[in-house]
């Protein structure tokens, strides 16, 4: 019989059998496994959300470009004939993440943020 302080007596696993043992110790160990991926992972979305995503530079060559500019009032309608009033990244089908966000990810500029007052040539209206 095993002392009081074991893991056997504390399990009460002493008098199983060795199979249901094996059985209740791999249900044991995958759940542990599992425990520890699930902070694993809560601890690595932590550290993604703390980080500070960069904003598109507008003399980045994708944004000249574009003709990306961070407020629409910049956008020089000669030079883009297709800009119209009222369009602007926050209505753009290609802006992505949460509304109220002043600078938001967008499908175009991977890994970036866009203002949501500025505009872009390849703006596409919301459906």
């Amino acid at each position: 019989m095993p002392g009081r302080d074991s893991a056997e007596f504390f399990l009460h696993i002493s008098g199983m059998p060795k199979s249901a043992q094996a059985a209740r110790s791999s249900r044991r160990n995958l759940l542990k496994g599992l425990a520890l991926a699930a902070a694993g992972a809560a601890v690595s979305a932590r550290g993604a959300r703390g980080a500070e995503t960069a904003k598109v530079d507008v003399h980045d060559s994708q944004a000249v470009a574009l003709g990306y500019v961070e407020n629409v009032s910049q956008v020089d309608p000669h030079k883009y004939p297709q800009y119209v009033p009222g369009s602007n990244c926050d209505n753009c089908l290609q802006l992505q993440g949460k509304p109220g966000n002043e600078y938001r990810p967008c499908a175009l500029f991977a890994g970036k943020l866009v203002a949501v007052s500025g505009w872009c040539s390849a703006w596409t209206a919301e459906m």
